[in-house]
């Protein structure tokens, strides 16, 4: 993986460049839609494609449970199993194994967890996340670390910090360093930016190829996401890509931009799509809502896709 930034902003701290990875290049800032198990919801690959899209994301956890991990190897990796021959980015998992409320046990060693599936449990740590992610082949793989729900207290948030910060080491010395896949850290630190910095200092030892930044839209109030981000992103490294992580509305992409961020995903615009809240220059709206019913207008009249 590498990245070049082309062009600065002179009013923000915005920047394009571009990503040049195995599977091609990706123009930054990017937005990544979200196919958690192996396909965006309602779109096929190509889809995708006419729609811009240049790189997608799936996820440890539930590619893990379900077809295994082991198998899309078999198949071929991730790429050949949903065909789509850009790059993809895997999530650790961690975060929906917190998310989803199915975790029992969360030690030093990692997280322990029933199947929704079947309720069986699965153990899953950063040696485990990496392993199962080597088997998908993305050309990004995410560090497992540890989300805390909002709030939680800084005591709670500092000592995530620093498991996280362990987890990352074990991350790190559990990936084989394949030149196609980059390793992404994952800084936490809730909402307390001296526990941000601390998380990032932390994770700047061990030198990853890129840097995100999880705990992001969490249930937080707009505001105190918008201060962390505006006050930890710029001190990320200037030469390496900034991920934003769970960020998805028009709104919350542009403050990203501007402050630096490089590359986001979300479910949000799939999944509001699928149940017909549609994003506009003017606006949310709601094409289920029988005011449309007979409206013969466009969704958006200057916007001229398909």
């Amino acid at each position: 993986m590498k990245f070049t930034i082309l062009k600065k902003d002179k009013t923000s701290r915005a920047r394009i460049g571009v990503i040049e990875t195995l599977h091609g290049a990706i123009q930054t800032p990017v937005f990544m839609p979200v196919g958690t198990q192996g396909t965006v919801k309602a779109m096929t690959p190509r889809d995708l494609d006419e729609a811009g899209a240049e790189i997608i994301l799936g996820n440890t956890y539930h590619l893990h449970l379900r077809p295994g991990d082991r198998l899309i190897s078999q198949m071929g990796g991730l790429h050949r199993f949903m065909a789509w021959d850009k790059p993809v980015l895997t999530d650790s998992g961690g975060f929906q194994a917190f998310s989803l409320g199915q975790v029992t046990t969360v030690t030093e060693e990692g997280v322990l967890f029933k199947s929704p599936l079947d309720g069986a449990l699965v153990h899953l740590t950063p040696e485990t996340a990496i392993e199962i992610q080597e088997n998908l082949a993305p050309d990004f793989m995410m560090a497992f670390d540890e989300c805390l729900p909002y709030p939680a207290t800084f005591e709670e948030t500092e000592a995530s910090v620093q498991r996280t910060w362990r987890w990352a080491l074990r991350s790190n010395s559990a990936w084989r360093k394949r030149e196609e896949i980059a390793l992404v850290g994952i800084v936490q630190g809730g909402f307390y930016q001296p526990l941000r910095k601390r998380s990032l200092e932390l994770l700047l030892e061990v030198d990853f190829p890129a840097y995100a930044m999880g705990g992001i839209s969490v249930g937080e109030p707009k505001q105190f996401m918008n201060e962390t981000v505006e006050a930890i992103i710029p001190q990320f490294p200037e030469e390496k890509p900034r991920y934003l992580m769970g960020v998805g509305t028009p709104e919350d992409l542009l403050f990203g931009v501007m402050s630096g961020v490089d590359m986001f995903d979300c479910t949000l615009p799939t999944r509001h799509g699928r149940t017909g809240q549609l994003f506009t220059r003017l606006g949310e709206l709601n094409i289920k809502n029988a005011c449309y019913a007979d409206d013969r207008e466009p969704v958006d009249p200057k916007c001229g896709c398909y």
